[in-house]
């Protein structure tokens, strides 16, 4: 049985979590492999709206296994914030398996990361505030608290000791002591124990009896550590190389990658935005009917047109086999619409996206035209369903990419959504 991966092909917020509750109808076990409660996904179901941070949206399914695998990071008051606010809304979150070699943010992570980006100024990277690079950066320097370590409060006790003393003169004044981030963490473990267990055991089990599993990256390519548009990217890697590193599997485990994409583009925070509609009237009304505004931050999201350079170059380094397209009845209202085919980088054509931000920040994009249709989309249930002009629009994606389109979202709601392709069947 097949393994697949979910990636963001943008800057995120494309829509991944919906598409992720739409294909673990047919999983068994639904893994988030990388990130932190920066992520947002919101899925609405009959009439109802459920918010997700950490835990996979696979969760309002009630026969599926979710994991939290390696490769999160873990702020523990916002994840059993989560578990009582899904529990409120009588989701059964007894199929969560959190792995103990998952990192814990600390509070002492969240002051260090608003210092940080404090001291930047105008170079500021626009991270969330919520712990998450300062604690992968504990991680990588072998300094992390992992979830597993306050099950050992005296071995906690002098990690704990170790990271005050690491982080001594960025804390000097912050009021969290070596007793209160002890107590911080042996109470939250208290409530989290029955949760924490060996993920890359229980996810490689399923696929040695044969069975389903989705993995769920956050954030998107283009924020990716290596592969993104670095400085400006997240502390982890959201491509599908970075779901055998956060879920404890081989690569010779995943059949597909998905890639989602929204039917035009949005960013949030600094970097570079090559099709940004920052002053365009058009820019602001894709924001108004997109309702593009953080599920976590709430901070307005830059829009522009889709970029297919850049969707291209996400494509290649993820090794994308399908995308789905989210948002397409966004459009709904254009009388015509822009994609961007090319570059020109200082006076030089190019159809491949830089590496260099220096490059990337001068890129002028070569828009083609494409017709709008100028109608809803909004209760296609199939593919013959939608306006001409909205098939032609996808199928010259589709040309351009060489990646077929496998699912398309034509709005908030969990029905709003359709596969035009079977993604479960075995290759």
């Amino acid at each position: 049985m097949p393994a697949i991966v979910i990636v963001g092909a943008q800057w995120g917020d494309e829509g991944k979590g919906k598409v992720t509750d739409y294909l673990a109808r047919e999983a068994d076990t639904v893994v988030r492999y990388q990130g932190g409660n920066n992520a947002g996904h919101t899925i609405v179901v009959g009439g109802s709206t459920y918010r997700f941070h950490l835990i996979p949206s696979g969760m309002l399914h009630r026969d599926k296994t979710c994991v939290l695998g390696n490769g999160v990071v873990i702020d523990p008051e916002e994840l059993l914030a989560e578990l009582d606010a899904l529990a409120a809304q009588k989701v059964d979150t007894s199929r969560l398996i959190v792995s103990s070699q998952a990192h814990y943010i600390l509070p002492t992570h969240q002051v260090l990361d608003r210092q940080a980006e404090a001291r930047k100024g105008a170079a500021k990277i626009g991270t969330t505030g919520r712990g998450i690079g300062p604690a992968y950066q504990d991680k990588v320097n072998r300094c992390g608290i992992r979830l597993s370590d306050p099950a050992h409060p005296e071995r906690l006790r002098q990690k704990l000791a170790a990271h005050l003393e690491e982080h001594r003169a960025d804390l000097a004044g912050c009021d969290w002591t070596l007793d209160r981030l002890l107590a911080h963490l042996t109470a939250a473990h208290g409530r989290l124990r029955p949760y924490i267990g060996d993920a890359s055991m229980v996810v490689n089990d399923v696929l040695d009896r044969g069975g389903r599993v989705l993995f769920e990256g956050a954030q998107g390519t283009l924020l990716d550590i290596d592969h993104g548009t670095y400085p400006f990217v997240t502390s982890s890697s959201p491509t599908a190389g970075g779901a055998c590193l956060g879920a404890g599997i081989g690569p010779t485990r995943i059949d597909r990658v998905v890639g989602v994409a929204k039917a035009y583009a949005t960013r949030v925070g600094s970097g570079p935005f090559p099709t940004e509609l920052a002053t365009d009237p058009v820019g602001a009304k894709l924001r108004e009917r997109g309702k593009e505004f953080g599920t976590t931050t709430g901070r307005p999201r830059r829009c522009g047109w889709l970029d297919l350079v850049a969707l291209r170059y996400a494509v290649r380094v993820n090794g994308i086999t399908q995308l789905a397209i989210t948002k397409l009845d966004v459009l709904d209202e254009f009388e015509s619409l822009q994609v961007a085919t090319a570059y020109k980088v200082n006076g030089t054509l190019t159809r491949e996206f830089p590496t260099a931000i220096e490059d990337l920040e001068v890129a002028e994009p070569v828009y083609e035209t494409l017709p709008g249709w100028r109608a809803s989309c909004s209760a296609a249930k199939t593919w013959s369903d939608l306006p001409a002009e909205a098939t032609a629009y996808v199928a010259r994606l589709e040309d351009y990419l060489r990646v077929p389109v496998a699912l398309l979202s034509i709005g908030a709601e969990r029905s709003a959504t359709f596969s035009r392709l079977a993604l479960w069947e075995p290759l």
